[in-house]
């Protein structure tokens, strides 16, 4: 039984066709260095627009060696809780509620 079966090729796993002949188009390799000094290679097309900003696989933001990074001018400023907090109220009136609430805790723990 094994004489008659048939044989072929994995359809679609293999190219019938050769390499020789073709050249792949032109490339450049870029360098990006996080700044805690990893170095990142990455390959681009000779003709792409080189992006100023690479995220690394670890999520660090890395720039391009030789350049600069670019101020976004949509980018927002990250705002703490702080920043929130001096929004709504002053200085003096955080000191003025600071004593407050240490004036009811004093008379809280004298008793």
């Amino acid at each position: 039984m094994s004489d008659r079966s048939l044989r072929g090729m994995r359809l679609g796993s293999q190219s019938m066709e050769t390499e020789t002949g073709v050249e792949p188009a032109p490339r450049q390799r870029v360098e990006y260095r996080t700044k805690d000094g990893e170095s990142v290679s990455v390959m681009f097309a000779a003709e792409a627009e080189i992006p100023p900003v690479w995220t690394t696989k670890t999520g660090h933001e890395a720039i391009l060696v030789n350049g600069e990074k670019p101020e976004n001018p949509n980018e927002k400023h990250v705002r703490t809780h702080w920043d929130m907090l001096m929004e709504r109220r002053s200085s003096e009136e955080l000191e003025e509620i600071l004593q407050q609430r240490l004036d009811f805790y004093k008379e809280r723990h004298t008793i």
